[in-house]
């Protein structure tokens, strides 16, 4: 969740489309995994169409939930597998919360992260430190622990939280929008070896070079910020853009009667909701 420097690329996006045209906290799973990837590759995942109906809550789940759109997005960590099996028996595609460039202090499993790895406090989210993606090697038992925990729960999709260290200030490395890539490269090819879908997680400026590898986009405050257009990419590949907009940035009133019709124009999912990210949720009428 984090706030972003966007770049837009009109002149870029004109050229692609132009190609294109022709309850309580649950026990964890946190089994370890050994590095060099899955034991098995598989050969296809979810790929979601855009216009698809979105919801997101990262409070516990559990099955007295009531979800009306085809997607859910809940914690990773907090929600079980039986969970998990519950809202697909309801026609729901389910996809994981998870951070991917931070160590958060409520999690057990940073053991598998060398200390030279885990940098400064976050300060918007001081119980999450910074991780050196540049020093991915390091990372890959840690990454593969998490995402094996998520495919043993039977998720759909992964949704990596913190993958723009390189544009945060004081993280405790020098990271590049170049290490930034070659981490996106790798949790992609991870997440897809693993029959899971992935999406991009804000960073518009890297929609024109990964709308082709990601599967969907999310995007926070991008309409409140103005770099919703960079998510173009996506919707002219007919991919998701899931876009959440916050209560302490935007009034209910200014997302109805503004953004909703922008949203739809664009062909986004777009949602109302609060920054801790709860059951409450305005959609788009």
């Amino acid at each position: 969740m984090i706030r972003i420097k966007v770049i837009t690329f009109l002149g870029l996006l004109v050229a692609l489309e132009a190609c294109t045209k022709n309850s309580p906290v649950e026990e964890q799973d946190n089994t370890s995994v050994l590095p060099g990837g899955p034991a098995e590759n598989k050969t296809d995942w979810w790929k979601p169409k855009a216009g698809i109906s979105f919801d997101w809550n990262l409070e516990v789940a559990n099955q007295s939930d009531v979800y009306t759109t085809d997607v859910v997005d809940v914690d990773a960590f907090e929600t079980t597998k039986e969970m998990v099996t519950a809202l697909h028996a309801k026609g729901k595609k389910v996809i994981a919360y998870v951070s991917v460039g931070t160590l958060e202090n409520t999690r057990t499993d940073g053991n598998l992260l060398p200390v030279e790895v885990i940098g400064n406090i976050y300060p918007e989210w001081p119980e999450e430190k910074w991780l050196d993606i540049h020093q991915l090697d390091k990372m890959k038992p840690w990454l593969i622990n998490r995402f094996t925990m998520i495919q043993k729960k039977g998720f759909d999709a992964i949704e990596p939280d913190n993958i723009d260290g390189y544009s945060a200030t004081n993280t405790g490395f020098s990271i590049s929008l170049d290490d930034t890539k070659k981490f996106c490269d790798y949790i992609i090819t991870l997440s897809h070896q693993m029959g899971l879908g992935i999406g991009q997680k804000n960073v518009g400026e890297l929609a024109i070079d990964y709308s082709s590898k990601f599967d969907w986009a999310l995007t926070e405050d991008a309409f409140n910020q103005g770099w919703q257009d960079n998510m173009k990419p996506y919707i002219i590949q007919n991919k998701p853009v899931f876009a959440v907009e916050y209560t302490d940035q935007t009034d209910q009133q200014f997302f109805s009667s503004v953004i909703c019709p922008k949203a739809k124009a664009m062909k986004y999912s777009a949602i109302l909701k609060k920054r801790h990210i709860d059951k409450w949720v305005v959609f788009c009428n």
